[in-house]
C-alpha cells in the first residue's frame, strides 16, 4: 500500500500517523492564533501588547509633530460670539427661528434667535474676523488654523466632554493622550509621557476621564501635576531619613517587585504600580527644575502675564467669583516647559468644573472668560514659534461643544439671558505640528446652527492629529476583550484624516 508524505515523515520520526496529524493541527492553529494576537503588536508602531513602558518608539512614517499641548475649554465657547461672526444671525435677533432647536436645558422654548453682543474685526494678514474679546488670539491669526465644522454627539458635559477626548461619548476607551504615549512613549524617562495640568480648585466636568487611559494598562494615563505649590506632592523623602535609607529601601523594593513580577506576569495594574514608583524615583532629579517658571526670563513671564510673582501661586478664584488668569497662565508656561523637556502630550485645563457654561449672564460673563483664556493661550503658541518649537508641536483649543443660536432664559436672576448646548456645531482651533496657518475650515449655516460644509466629527480630528504624529489611526490598536481596539473605533466611526487642514 502507498504512503503519503505525511505518513513518510510521520515514520521517519517514529510518530504514529495520528498523533502527528493532532500535533500538526495544534501547530497550524498556533501560528493562526499568534497571528491574530500578533497583529495588534504588529500594527501599534514599536508599542506592544506584551510591553509595558514607555520607551520612544518609531512613528508608522515620518511625523510632522512629536508632542501636542491640548488647552481644554470646557464649558462649551460659544461659536457665534467667538470664531464664527453671524451677520444674518445679528440681523434676525429676536425673530423666532423657523427650525426646531434641541435644546438641552429648559428655558428656550420661544426659539427667538439671539444676536451676538460681541463686535469682530479682521486679524492677520490673512484677514481672519475674530470677536474683540479675543484680541490676543487675533494676533496670533496667522499661526492657526480654526474649524468652524466641528460636530459631537451629545449635548451633556461629561459625555460631550469624553468624546473630544476619546472619540466616543461613553467613558471607558483610552483618551488620546493615552493613545499617543502608548504608541510613541516619551523622550524623557524621567518624566511622564502624558501630563495633566488641572486647576487646583478642582476637576472640570469630565475630568478624570479625559486623560483616562481606559482599557489600556494604566500606565499610559495622564499623570497629574499641579500648577499651584509643589507641582508633585510627596515627591521628596522626609527630612528625618538619613542619607542613603531612601535608596537602600527602593532597591529593596525592587527586588521585592520583581519577585512578584515572576509570580504575576500577566498582571498590567500592578505592573503599572511598579513603573510609577520608578518613575517617581527618577523625577526627584528633574520634575522640580522642569517646572520651576521662577527661571523664565522678564520677557517670558511678561508675555503670558505674570509680570508679577505673587500672582502665580493666587488662589484659583478671586473674590468676585471669576476665575484668576493667572493658574491658566502658570499652566500653559509649564506646559511648554515639559514639552521642552520631551514630555509627549500634555493636557492643560483653562478651569474647574465647566466655566464656559453661559445659560445666562453671557454678555456679562463671556468677557470675563475671555480674559481668562485669551492671553495665555496666545502667549503659549508665541512662545512655542520663538523657541522653534511651534513647527513639532500641535496646539489643540477645544471646548466640548458650541452653543445654540436662541435665547435661553437664564437660570437664576430672573431673565437674563444666555445660550444652551450645541452638539451640532463648534469652533475649534489648531497650531504648530504641520496644520495649515491663517486657514479657515469648514462652514456652518447661517445662523451658526448646524455644520453645513466639511463636517469634522471628533475620530475625524483623532484621527488627523495622529496622522500629524506620524501614526495611521487604524493600525494604532490594542488587544481588548479577545480583539485589536484601534485608537479610532474604525470602521465603526468612519474616522478619517482631513488633509486640507495640513500643509
Amino acid at each position: 500500500m502507498n504512503r503519503n508524505k505525511h505518513e513518510d515523515f510521520a515514520a521517519e520520526l517514529s510518530v504514529p500517523r495520528r498523533e502527528f496529524l493532532a500535533r500538526s493541527g495544534h501547530g497550524f492553529g498556533a501560528l493562526a492564533l499568534s497571528y491574530l494576537l500578533g497583529g495588534a503588536d504588529r500594527s501599534a508602531t514599536a508599542a506592544s501588547t506584551n510591553r509595558l513602558d514607555v520607551q520612544a518608539r518609531p512613528p508608522h512614517f515620518r511625523p510632522r509633530a512629536k508632542a501636542i499641548i491640548q488647552l481644554v475649554q470646557v464649558g462649551g465657547p460659544p461659536q457665534m460670539d467667538l470664531f464664527d461672526r453671524k451677520p444674518e444671525l445679528q440681523k434676525r435677533h429676536a425673530q423666532v427661528y423657523e427650525i426646531k432647536t434641541d435644546p438641552f436645558q429648559p428655558g428656550s422654548e420661544k426659539n427667538e434667535l439671539l444676536g451676538s453682543t460681541s463686535t469682530f474685526r479682521h486679524y492677520g494678514e490673512c484677514g481672519m474676523e475674530l470677536a474683540d474679546n479675543i484680541p490676543h488670539i487675533g494676533s496670533i491669526a496667522d499661526d492657526i488654523c480654526l474649524v468652524h465644522s466641528a460636530q459631537g454627539t451629545h449635548n451633556n458635559h461629561p459625555e460631550a466632554a469624553t468624546l473630544v477626548a476619546t472619540g466616543k461619548a461613553m467613558a471607558g476607551r483610552p483618551s488620546l493622550g493615552a493613545w499617543i504615549s502608548y504608541a510613541l512613549g516619551t523622550e524623557n524617562q524621567n518624566l511622564p509621557a502624558f501630563v495633566v495640568l488641572r486647576d487646583p480648585e478642582g476637576y472640570s466636568t469630565g475630568g478624570p476621564s479625559m486623560s483616562s487611559s481606559g482599557w489600556l494598562p494604566e500606565l499610559y494615563g495622564g499623570t497629574e501635576f499641579s500648577s499651584q505649590g509643589s507641582p508633585v506632592q510627596n515627591l521628596d523623602p522626609p527630612k528625618w531619613m538619613p542619607e542613603g535609607v531612601q535608596r537602600r529601601t527602593l532597591d529593596f523594593l525592587a527586588q521585592l517587585n520583581q519577585k512578584h513580577r515572576e509570580k504575576y506576569p500577566r498582571n498590567s495594574e500592578l505592573e503599572t504600580r511598579i513603573r510609577n514608583y520608578e518613575l517617581a524615583a527618577r523625577m526627584q532629579l528633574s520634575a522640580k527644575d522642569v517646572l520651576d517658571i521662577s527661571t523664565e526670563s522678564a520677557a517670558t513671564l511678561r508675555l503670558y502675564g505674570l509680570d508679577d510673582p505673587k500672582r502665580w501661586d493666587s488662589v484659583e478664584a478671586g473674590n468676585d467669583g471669576k476665575i484668576n488668569p493667572a493658574g491658566y497662565a502658570v499652566r500653559c508656561l509649564m506646559a511648554r516647559r515639559l514639552i521642552e523637556s520631551g514630555v509627549r502630550f500634555v493636557q492643560v485645563f483653562v478651569g474647574y468644573s465647566q466655566p464656559w457654561d453661559y445659560h445666562s449672564y453671557i454678555s456679562e460673563g463671556l468677557p470675563n472668560m475671555c480674559a481668562v483664556s485669551d492671553r495665555p493661550s496666545m502667549a503659549l503658541v508665541k512662545d512655542l514659534k520663538n523657541r522653534g518649537l511651534l513647527d513639532s508641536t500641535i496646539v489643540l483649543w477645544a471646548g466640548e461643544f458650541g452653543r445654540l443660536p436662541v435665547s435661553q432664559v437664564g437660570q437664576s436672576r430672573g431673565r437674563a439671558r444666555g445660550r444652551d448646548h450645541n452638539k451640532r456645531a463648534f469652533s475649534l482651533w489648531l497650531a504648530g505640528g504641520g496644520f495649515k496657518a491663517g486657514f479657515e475650515y469648514g462652514a456652518t449655516d447661517d445662523v451658526g446652527y448646524e455644520v453645513v460644509d466639511k463636517k469634522l466629527t471628533m475620530p475625524d480630528l483623532l484621527a488627523t492629529i495622529a496622522q500629524q504624529m506620524g501614526l495611521d489611526h487604524e493600525q494604532v490598536s490594542y488587544l481588548h476583550a479577545g480583539r485589536p481596539e484601534n485608537m479610532t473605533d474604525t470602521p465603526v466611526t468612519d474616522a478619517f484624516v482631513h488633509r486640507e487642514l495640513l500643509t
